[in-house]
């Protein structure tokens, strides 16, 4: 059996590594930093921004409201504060559809 390697996850990302991974600028980022109350990343001596896992999670959701399901921010900040834990549950089921998809996609390409 061959060797797999496991992902490795980093406790911080920077500014400049989210903006990369979600393709947006660095600024919208630090203004839905000062408009969600959920996206709270910690900031080094320095002023740097260092994004945990779970504050990308929370980006993730809040630019799945804003991008696919249309909210305006108002109106995102105010379905964040009533079902937050419920967009938080949808995020994981969706990560999970989209680990089961690659691994069928796999098994499917080695038959």
């Amino acid at each position: 059996m061959p060797y797999k390697e496991h992902e490795i996850s980093k406790m911080y990302y920077t500014i400049g590594e989210v903006s990369t991974m979600f393709e947006v600028n660095a600024s919208m980022i630090r203004f839905y930093e000062k408009e969600f109350d959920v996206l709270q990343p910690k900031k080094n001596k320095k002023g740097n921004r260092l994004f945990t896992p779970e504050d990308i999670e929370n980006f993730k959701i809040i630019l799945d409201l804003l991008r696919n399901k249309g909210y305006t921010i108002p109106g995102a900040k105010d379905y964040l504060k009533n079902n937050f834990n419920d967009s938080k549950d949808q995020q994981r089921i969706i990560k999970s559809l989209e680990n089961l998809k690659q691994f069928l996609l796999e098994v499917r390409e080695q038959l």
